[in-house]
C-alpha cells in the first residue's frame, strides 16, 4: 500500500510541474530559438524542429527517478547476458557477417564488444526508444537540474540536422536524447560518428555506419583486444577498504595487479597480468540491503575502464564485458 500511495503521489507531482512548467515553455522556446540562432543554427532548422517541439513531463519524471536495481549484481548480470541474448546476436551477426567482420578488423575492435554493446543498448536494434529526441533535450534544456549539459546537447543536434549530417525524420530514441543502434548522444555523434556507406549522412539505424561509428569511438578511446575486461575474484578480508571501489563515478586506487595479488585467494591466474592496471570493484556495496563487503568482487582493467566512459555504471560495464566473453566463444 505504500508503493502505491508513493507512486500516486509522484504522479500527482508531475501532474502539477506539468502543468506549471507548460506555461514557461513557450517563452523558453522563444528564447531558446534567439540562442540558437546567435549559436550558428540557421532559423530554418530552429523554426522547424523547436517550433514543433513540446515539453515532456514524463522525461523530467524518468530524470528526478531513474530506476534503481535492488537486485544483486550477479542477477542484474545474468538478465543481460542470457542465452536468449546471445542466440538473437549470433542471428544479427549471421545477417551481416561480412560488413561486420570488415569493420571490426579495419578499427581493430572486437565482434563481440561491438555485438555485446548493441545487445545491451538496444536489445540488437529492436528497441532503439519512440520518444522524440527534440522535444526531450528541449524539456531538459528548458529543466533547472542540468541545463547547460543538454542545451549543448541540443545545440549540437541542431547543427547536425542543419549540415544534413543527421535527417530530423530519424530523431527518435531515449527519454535522454540518445538514439541509434548503440545509442550515441548528440556530442558522440559529432566526435566519432560516421558515414560509413558514403550516402551523404549519417544513420545510427542501419548496420554499416552503427558498427562504424561505434568502433570508431571504441578505438580512439583506446580499446585494446589484448587485454581482459575483468575477473571475478575471491577478496581476503585484510584488504583495506580504500581499495573497494563502490561507484562509476571515479575508479580509485588504480595498481599494478602485482600490487593486489596479497589481497585476493587463489590468485595464480592473474600472474600473466601483473604489469596491468587494476583496480577492486565492489558493486554490491551501494545497491542492496545488507550486503556483503567484500562479495562479489572483481579486478578490473583499463578495458573496463574505457566502458565506463561509454555508461557510467559499474554493473553495465560488467554485463557487457560479461557478454562479450560470451560471444567470444560463439561468434
Amino acid at each position: 500500500m505504500k508503493l502505491i500511495k508513493l507512486f500516486f503521489l509522484i504522479n500527482i507531482f508531475f501532474i502539477y510541474i506539468s502543468n506549471s512548467y507548460s506555461k514557461d515553455f513557450d517563452t523558453w522556446k522563444s528564447n531558446f530559438k534567439n540562442y540558437a540562432i546567435d549559436r550558428g543554427v540557421s532559423k530554418d532548422t530552429v523554426d522547424l524542429l523547436i517550433d514543433s517541439s513540446e515539453f515532456l513531463p514524463n522525461v523530467i519524471k524518468y530524470d528526478r527517478y531513474q530506476p534503481e536495481f535492488y537486485e544483486d549484481t550477479k542477477t542484474y548480470i545474468s538478465k543481460r547476458t542470457s542465452k536468449k541474448k546471445v542466440k538473437s546476436g549470433i542471428k544479427l551477426f549471421k545477417q551481416d557477417t561480412e560488413i561486420i567482420n570488415k569493420i571490426s578488423k579495419q578499427y581493430n575492435v572486437d565482434v563481440s564488444l561491438l555485438m555485446s554493446l548493441m545487445g545491451i543498448e538496444t536489445n540488437f536494434g529492436t528497441y532503439l526508444g519512440k520518444m522524440d529526441i527534440i522535444s526531450s533535450l528541449a524539456t531538459l534544456s528548458f529543466d533547472k537540474r542540468r541545463s547547460e549539459f543538454f542545451t549543448e546537447e541540443l545545440i549540437t543536434l541542431l547543427k547536425l540536422v542543419d549540415k544534413k549530417i543527421v535527417d530530423s525524420n530519424t530523431l527518435f530514441g531515449s527519454w535522454a536524447g540518445a538514439f541509434g543502434n548503440f545509442q550515441f548522444m548528440p556530442s558522440t555523434i559529432k566526435n566519432y560518428a560516421i558515414d560509413y556507406n558514403k550516402d551523404g549522412s549519417i544513420d545510427l539505424k542501419n548496420i554499416e555506419d552503427s558498427f562504424a561509428s561505434a568502433s570508431n569511438y571504441l578505438n580512439l578511446m583506446g580499446w585494446n583486444n589484448k587485454s581482459p575486461c575483468f575477473f571475478e575474484i575471491n577478496l581476503k578480508k585484510n584488504i583495506p577498504e580504500k581499495y573497494l571501489n563502490t561507484s562509476a563515478k571515479k575508479i580509485k586506487n588504480t595498481e599494478k595487479t602485482l600490487f593486489f595479488l596479497k589481497y585476493i585467494e587463489d590468485s595464480e591466474f592473474l600472474n600473466k597480468y601483473i604489469d596491468l592496471n587494476s583496480a577492486i570493484v565492489t558493486p554490491d556495496i551501494d545497491i542492496v540491503e545488507n550486503p556483503n563487503k567484500f562479495s562479489p568482487a572483481y579486478i578490473v582493467f583499463d578495458n573496463y575502464k574505457l566502458i565506463l566512459k561509454w555508461n557510467r555504471s559499474l554493473r553495465f560495464a560488467l554485463a557487457v564485458c560479461t557478454l562479450k566473453n560470451k560471444f567470444q566463444n560463439e561468434l
